[in-house]
């Protein structure tokens, strides 16, 4: 017979009942929280596929031409592995739901399409001082909502640094500078492996860049660390920044759109930072004190025409200290004037004006030996201030923000530097060497003129990246392995935390400010030793098709909600985006799930995960890859296949 207990007395009889009573209410509780769990675990899982009730099945074909289906839930494969007789799925597949619009293939004719830089369009502006070549974007209606091709038999880039010397025929089919520059050594075409040779010639440095830029080594310090950002105007096919990147200089090049065909394109699928650009009548789109370096290697600039206001320019994205190198055209006229098919005259003219620009913005000529003259600009202005006093030539610019570089008109003035109390004082704040610099806290965060930003915000911002980094490593683990990614670009910067983080690794990255961001970060990007440019995501970017590897997006759609249409700034991301190439975007979990949808349109493979913070957090990353298609065979392609 079984034991029952039986309370003894009235205190025991109470606690029992209170037993009895706490049970249910014990049960309720773990019910409330199972439920609370469930509806969290569901919200969070909805937000890591966002599925919205359904996958999008992404087709393609690979390498031994077997068909498969990715769906964009699955996990992702970062990883290259396609070749150049890859072809795309493009019978138009539907979407499985019908509020998911597709975005089709453009035509083939608009495999290197550079919207603001269309040379039909450009053909309607003036032609004086080269306004034409300047950035002239569509308008709303005329915009594009399709997707950019690759040519047919695109390959994927080879890994730098091979790539500094090598580049697929069929990423950038143009064979015109191997004739045009022949004699120069700037590009070679080798039809056993279908492909170009890049020598690293130029113009004027017949012996190869390394060693005209050893010349240049010998005049100025290129090895202390004082020097580490460049510009290079007129750049060519980028030879000088790409080997001045083993000397840790990071150079910013640009040309104009189709002065000689696809030099910009050449420089990138190189995996040399260059954007398309131009001098004429607006700023180049950098802020002030920039760059420790510029460089014009017969880039044919009329320096010393409308009142110099190009090498003002120049003096205005140079920091103080800073070198301006010229080599051609009028230097050494002397012994190359038949050669360039022009009078002694006129070249000992075109010198002599630009000596008097610079020596009226107070330029000290180091040297000029053999092809090559060096400029420097005044550490401060206090003596330039009092001599102005008497030549007033030119002016002073008036007081406006010498940083303000988007759409700006450029003015024939002296961009004044800060203020000094000495004369060996260096205005706006001495720069630390590099790799010093990257880190220690930059002159305008210190001097306080970037509003909202302390030594202690940047120190923090700094560590944030670090770890974010780290956790992007974890979830693309092609991140992290050498020669995947080179060319990448994070579309809202603020202080280049991002790149900083990156800065050990073979990769560069271009930092952009956004125009609409309310502090300008841009100057602080160039003082840690990064390099960057403006740009508003409402227009296409001065770049070619093709030319990331990764993009970076933090908060982008967040800054420009009910400014633009969201899918135009995808379908932007999707035309310089390379084929397999990936996207980290990082905003509200509502904002990317509206992304998603939009991207689920374009065939990109994708998934949504947690912050790094943990699944609390609202802010979430959504990963994605572009996936490998290129353009339909032509005919003559398709024979000779």
């Amino acid at each position: 017979m079984a034991d029952y207990y039986i309370p003894t007395s009235k205190h025991s009889t109470t606690s029992s009942l209170k037993r009895t009573h706490i049970a249910p209410f014990l049960f309720v509780a773990f019910l409330c929280s199972l439920a609370y769990s469930l509806g969290l675990w569901q919200h969070t899982h909805s937000a890591t596929t966002s599925n919205l009730g359904h996958t999008i099945p992404c087709t393609t074909t690979t390498n031994n031409n077997t068909t498969t289906t990715r769906h964009s839930s699955a996990t992702l494969d970062f990883s290259s592995h396609h070749s150049a007789d890859d072809d795309d799925d493009t019978s138009g597949t539907t979407s499985l739901d019908d509020a998911i619009k597709v975005y089709p293939p453009c035509d083939v004719k608009y495999s290197e399409y550079t919207p603001c830089e269309d040379a039909k369009r450009s053909l309607k502006f003036d032609r004086e001082r080269l306004i034409y070549r300047e950035r002239h974007c569509p308008a709303k209606e005329e915009l594009l909502k399709c997707r950019v091709p690759a040519p047919y038999g695109y390959k994927n880039p080879f890994k730098w640094p091979a790539s500094r010397d090598l580049a697929w025929y069929a990423n950038v089919p143009h064979k015109e500078l191997t004739v045009e520059k022949a004699v120069q050594n700037w590009i070679r075409y080798e039809p056993e492996g279908d492909r170009f040779r890049f020598p690293g010639g130029g113009t004027m440095f017949p012996n190869g860049a390394d060693a005209y830029i050893n010349d240049i080594g010998k005049l100025i310090n290129l090895k202390d660390g004082s020097v580490r950002t460049a510009i290079d105007t007129g750049c060519g096919v980028a030879s000088w920044g790409a080997y001045l990147l083993s000397r840790n200089i990071l150079t910013v090049s640009f040309a104009p759109r189709d002065s000689h065909e696809a030099q910009v394109q050449f420089a990138l699928e190189r995996g040399v930072p260059a954007l398309i650009g131009v001098l004429a009548s607006i700023r180049l789109p950098y802020p002030s004190m920039a760059f420790d370096m510029a460089h014009c290697s017969r880039c044919l600039i009329p320096w010393g025409q409308h009142g110099g206001v190009y090498l003002m320019e120049v003096d205005r994205v140079l920091r103080p200290g800073g070198y301006w190198i010229l080599s051609g055209p009028p230097i050494r006229w002397k012994k190359y004037w038949k050669g360039w098919q022009r009078t002694k005259e006129d070249l000992n003219a075109e010198q002599t004006s630009i000596e008097s620009v610079a020596s009226s913005l107070c330029w000290n000529k180091l040297v000029e030996q053999g092809d090559i003259a060096i400029w420097q600009k005044p550490i401060n202005h206090l003596h330039c201030k009092a001599n102005r006093k008497i030549t007033q030539n030119p002016p002073l610019c008036p007081a406006q923000d010498p940083n303000t570089a988007w759409y700006t008109r450029m003015d024939s003035c002296l961009t004044p530097l800060p203020e000094v109390s000495g004369s060996q004082e260096v205005a706006g704040g001495e720069l630390a060497k590099w790799p010093q610099r990257l880190n220690e806290v930059p002159p305008r965060i210190s001097r306080g003129t970037v509003e909202g930003v302390t030594a202690e915000v940047f120190q923090e911002d700094n560590e944030l990246w670090k770890r974010r980094v780290s956790y992007y490593k974890t979830v693309n683990n092609q991140l992290g392995q050498t020669g995947r990614y080179r060319n990448l670009l994070d579309m809202n910067a603020y202080l280049g935390g991002f790149a900083a983080a990156l800065v050990g690794d073979p990769v560069w990255v271009m930092n952009v400010v956004p125009v609409e961001v309310k502090v300008n970060t841009l100057g602080v990007i160039y003082e840690r030793g990064l390099i960057g440019t403006y740009q508003n995501w409402c227009e296409a970017m001065s770049t070619y098709p093709r030319t990331y590897d990764l993009i970076h997006a933090d908060s982008v759609f967040t800054l420009y909600k009910n400014r633009c249409e969201m899918e135009d700034i995808l379908l932007e991301m999707d035309r310089i985006l390379r084929p397999e190439g990936s996207v980290i975007f990082r905003d509200d979990v509502d904002v990317l799930v509206k992304v998603k949808r939009v991207i689920d349109g374009m065939k990109w493979d994708s998934q949504i995960v947690d912050h790094e913070d943990g699944p609390m957090k609202r802010e979430k990353l959504l990963f994605a890859v572009k996936v490998y298609w290129t353009a339909p065979a032509s005919p003559d392609q398709q024979g000779s296949s």
